[in-house]
């Protein structure tokens, strides 16, 4: 340029640069357009392969049978495979759900300028614009049916953080469970093992702690609070204009980002390498007191408690219990007690 720096020849900041739009449109534009690169190159992939690493452990674990639990004490019988299951369908549910919604910030704002009627914007602006933006990402945007909602509220970024606040969710309870169904190696429940990343203590040797799902419950705790700030700065939004953008894609970006890598390194650091403890599995499973559940169709719910209330309190099999009242005599035991025969086959 022939211009010297400073000055406004022969480009001016208004006329020229900034010509046709205003940071009122132009910044939301910005955001959904970061937003959507985000989600679509980083976050949808690594649930994708978190998708799959749990339909493949579903199908691995599918005859192990195990102990249920409610109320974190125990229940009645279903398989390892049956546990994964609903981590998968959480998953699926999310992946879905997360796709239909961003698609929503594929509608961009500019146009709209500074209150969204498009003032002193020509109106072919806004089409070649869209269809210049196509060119380079690759992405099918399109402008918004409304810029007067683009600016000032902010509709599909507060619907893309829910699904993200949905997943986070979703992430807590399997690193939770995870964590449980780990604890131990002695004196936990101990059902599963998972991978021995690093020395689990600085004091206590041979420790192997669940850090993955510990990193990843963090990461779900601060994608709840951001949820919580993007939905008060969504709503603080004054006539035409929110001023808070700078604050909802400050929080949106890193709840995207702090998912994407912390699914994919729970994928690859933990739940790749996640085995049954088979030995702790059968031994938790033929203690359980919560098998006498089968009983009850035969002998209703009174009798039944009677058989675990004795069994626990002597100390004993639930079959030497009801042996001892004599049930052995007019009930097969071995059949009705046989956890096989208690889960439904797929």
């Amino acid at each position: 340029s022939s211009g010297k720096v400073g000055t406004k020849k022969p480009v001016h900041p208004n006329d020229h640069v900034n010509a046709s739009q205003s940071s009122n449109d132009s910044f939301p534009t910005a955001m959904h357009i970061a937003s959507v690169i985000q989600i679509k190159k980083k976050l949808v992939p690594s649930l994708k392969e978190m998708l799959s690493v749990l339909q493949k452990k579903t199908r691995e674990f599918k005859k192990i049978i195990k102990i249920g639990r409610t109320h974190m004490q125990d229940a009645t019988p279903l398989t390892l495979g049956d546990e994964f299951s609903g981590y998968t369908q959480q998953i699926t549910n999310d992946l879905d759900n997360i796709e239909k919604t961003y698609k929503k910030m594929l509608a961009l704002a500019q146009g709209g300028t500074a209150v969204g009627t498009g003032i002193n914007a020509p109106k072919s602006f806004e089409n070649k614009f869209i269809s210049h933006l196509k060119k380079i990402t690759k992405i099918s945007f399109c402008s918004s049916k409304n810029k007067f909602e683009s600016l000032s509220f902010h509709g599909p970024i507060v619907d893309t953080s829910a699904t993200l606040n949905n997943l986070a969710i979703s992430l807590m309870k399997i690193g939770s469970d995870i964590k449980f169904l780990s604890s131990g190696p002695r004196s936990g429940i101990g059902e599963i093992k998972i991978p021995e990343n690093e020395p689990g203590s600085s004091i206590m040797p041979g420790k192997v702690n669940p850090t993955q799902a510990e990193a990843l419950t963090m990461v779900s705790s601060q994608v709840m609070g951001n949820n919580v700030t993007i939905s008060i700065s969504a709503a603080s939004g004054h006539l035409e204009l929110n001023v808070f953008k700078p604050v909802i894609i400050f929080n949106l970006l890193q709840s995207i980002n702090l998912l994407s890598e912390s699914i994919s390194s729970f994928t690859k650091n933990c739940l790749s390498g996640i085995k049954p403890n088979k030995e702790i599995i059968n031994k938790n499973l033929e203690n359980s007191l919560m098998l006498v559940t089968a009983l009850n169709p035969y002998i209703g719910y009174d009798e039944s408690a009677k058989v675990a209330k004795l069994a626990y309190k002597k100390n004993i099999s639930l079959k030497e219990a009801a042996r001892e009242l004599k049930l052995d005599k007019k009930l097969n035991l071995d059949k009705i007690l046989d956890p096989k025969n208690m889960i439904k086959k797929k």
